[in-house]
């Protein structure tokens, strides 16, 4: 039986003086995988911003294994939490493998430099992600799609716990969704949780075991995929008219959505 690794309890969240979404609650074992589906402005990035304790809350709380996050320091909150943003545009000539190195920094002490396990580390998370041919391109130069592979290695090297990953295929080719994905799964295979947001439904039969639908700031619906995503809730949520269809192909039965 799988250990709960992630619990949020009556979580309020926002900004100074600004409430987004309030009264947010789900667990989430070890080697699960979490979707949140949401339109924009939901308040996604917010509530994963305030996991990581980049927000304060306004009310409730987070715990890992049990305990409340709140006190802790920064350096233990890197040891557990890997955390991929949405895909960002470079200023500084770091090259692909010194980004991933940097997942390293909660391993290495104080004035340290990174040791050479450090480097296969980071060197390994390239290879895993199908980019180690771009390890010494600078950051900068690299397309959208490639840096945020560069992001995912870079969390995948911090070896965390919990992954929270913020639409990490968004600026993705098909490819390179398909192969992100399927990382997703495997990451969950060996104990990590995984909770991650998408605009794609269909993404979420791929690789969720749970799924959570944000809307207005509340969680609306939570649940395993095929109870969650259905044509009502989709419509619900997006004020978009879906069929979810089942389509059996060699012996594997998928659900899809398509547009009406």
């Amino acid at each position: 039986m799988k250990a709960e690794r992630l619990r949020v309890e009556g979580l309020a969240f926002g900004f100074p003086g600004r409430v987004v979404g309030r009264n947010v609650s789900f667990g989430l074992d070890a080697g699960r995988v979490l979707c949140l589906l949401g339109p924009n402005g939901s308040g996604k990035t917010t509530l994963f911003r305030t996991l990581l304790r980049l927000l304060e809350p306004h009310a409730g709380r987070v715990l890992v294994d049990g305990v409340s996050i709140a006190e802790w320091p920064r350096r233990q909150m890197a040891r557990v939490f890997g955390y991929v943003p949405q895909a960002q545009l470079g200023t500084f000539p770091f090259t692909a493998r010194e980004v991933v190195l940097m997942g390293r920094t909660a391993h290495v002490g104080l004035f340290a430099s990174p040791t050479a396990d450090d480097r296969r580390q980071a060197d390994a998370a390239l290879e895993a992600l199908g980019i180690a041919h771009l390890a010494d391109r600078p950051y900068p130069e690299m397309s959208g799609g490639e840096r945020q592979l560069a992001l995912v290695a870079r969390a995948l090297a911090q070896e965390p716990t919990i992954l929270v990953m913020d639409e990490p295929t968004a600026s993705l080719d098909f490819g390179n969704q398909v192969r992100v994905l399927a990382h997703v799964q495997s990451l969950a295979r060996q104990g990590i949780a995984v909770v991650l947001s998408t605009h794609d439904p269909d993404q979420a039969f791929l690789c969720a075991d749970v799924v959570a639908l944000l809307h207005d700031g509340r969680l609306a619906h939570l649940g395993p995929p095929a109870v969650v995503i259905t044509s009502a809730t989709l419509r619900e949520t997006y004020g978009v008219d879906v069929e979810v269809v089942t389509v059996t192909r060699e012996g594997r039965t998928v659900r899809v959505c398509l547009a009406v």
